[in-house]
């Protein structure tokens, strides 16, 4: 062999180690950027959180079909009816902690594992409860795998908690019962502080609570969509969603906002403000959305039961004006309203939507039906910008199902 075919020989050789080289490059660098522009740009602070976001590989958490999305702000499906939460989420739950070097965790539904991964370097212990068996048994060895060591799963109930490493200095609820389960708040140390998201199924709040003489003061954060807890806790709920009459929960934006500066009904909030106007389409308020640096996210959403089997089409409807929109050359960056679908395990089934919304716009009504497919289980309704600049607003939106 000549040194220049042993060359050739050699370059083959390594080709697949240097594909993979940069394919991690590529991982980090996205990674990088989630932090700067999504997660600290969305207003989390806490530099060990930070850290823990950047040196955590998100995209080893999620099928390989899906890994180019792993970086993106948004939660994916993992089967079995589970999500693994969008970055932005875990990195607020972890900071709205307080974790410290002391702490042991208890963490309710460990679905992928992400959230454990995360919290990792931050605590002394993390422990995962996952109902799901596959997902448990996944979550466990993907964790071994990437040698967190100080992480320990089990596969059961998480409204019973697990007692025997109880009291637990932080609980991490991942999953969304109708209010916190007993066994949780009597195995939290006094003191001690839960994250968890809490509410009706669709109309979810994530709550603080801290531990003060037994009981849970509570403080409201943010408005969320989580999946639901499995098993008793959810059982146990006693207003249930009605997916055969899907409807925009305060769509008119007439419900008062929390101390929490939050549009109740809605969540992922991004440069909105709710403006008091006696000339609004719809009683005397309605939502607007600015932003000046294309990219930016500034929207709203909120998700519904919907079912394919009784629902065979959606007609969305809003009032809608617009000043100065300007549509940027990214795909996502769409100034719309607009409904996704998802089937019983959350794969998406179809993004529909009405615009972009282009220039200058006084009040106006928009509508357009949307076949529903028979497969859809939930919706996902959005408003705002999107990443275009300009200023945006909506009022009276509004979803008329037509049966099938």
């Amino acid at each position: 062999m000549t040194n220049r075919n042993l060359v050739v020989f050699v370059a083959l050789l390594l080709l697949p180690v240097v594909a993979q080289a940069q394919t991690e490059s590529q991982f980090e660098r996205a990674r990088h950027r989630m932090v700067d522009e999504v997660v600290a740009g969305a207003g989390v602070k806490d530099p060990r959180v930070l850290r823990a976001m950047r040196e955590t590989p998100r995209h080893e958490f999620v099928a390989t079909n899906l890994r180019k999305q792993a970086y993106f702000d948004m939660a994916l499906p993992i089967g079995f009816q589970q999500t693994i939460s969008s970055p932005f989420i875990v990195a607020y739950m972890t900071e709205s902690l307080d974790p410290q070097p002391t702490d042991q965790v208890l963490e309710i539904g460990t679905g992928s594992g992400y959230q454990a991964a995360v919290l990792s370097p931050l605590v002394k212990e993390v422990y995962s409860i996952e109902i799901v068996e596959e997902l448990g048994r996944k979550a466990e060895r993907t964790l071994k795998h990437l040698k967190y060591t100080n992480v320990f799963t089990k596969v059961g109930d998480g409204f019973k908690g697990w007692p025997e490493h109880a009291p637990f200095n932080k609980i991490i609820v991942t999953c969304s019962p109708e209010a916190p389960p007993q066994p949780l708040i009597d195995q939290l140390a006094e003191g001690g502080l839960m994250v968890i998201p809490a509410g009706e199924r669709y109309q979810q709040t994530l709550y603080l609570m801290r531990k003060k003489d037994g009981k849970l003061e509570k403080e409201a954060l943010r408005p969320t969509l989580f999946v639901p807890m499995t098993g008793t806790a959810e059982d146990l709920r006693r207003v249930k969603p009605d997916p055969a009459n899907p409807q925009a929960a305060n769509g008119n934006f007439e419900e008062k906002i929390g101390e929490n500066g939050f549009v109740p009904g809605w969540y992922y909030q991004r440069q909105t403000e709710l403006v008091t106007d006696a000339l609004a389409p719809e009683g005397e308020h309605f939502v607007t959305f600015k932003n000046e640096e294309a990219g930016r996210s500034s929207h709203l959403l909120q998700g519904l039961p919907i079912d394919g089997r009784q629902v065979a089409e959606i007609e969305l409807s809003a009032m809608v004006k617009y000043s100065n929109v300007i549509v940027t050359s990214r795909e996502d960056a769409l100034p719309s309203v607009a409904i996704t679908f998802y089937d019983e395990n959350r794969n998406d089934l179809g993004h529909n939507w009405i615009g972009p919304f282009r220039g200058s716009s006084d009040w106006t009504q928009v509508k357009k039906r949307f076949r529903v497919p028979i497969q859809a289980r939930e919706g996902l309704l959005r408003l705002g910008l999107f990443g275009a600049t300009g200023e945006l607003s909506f009022d009276a939106v509004s979803l008329k199902p037509i049966s099938r």
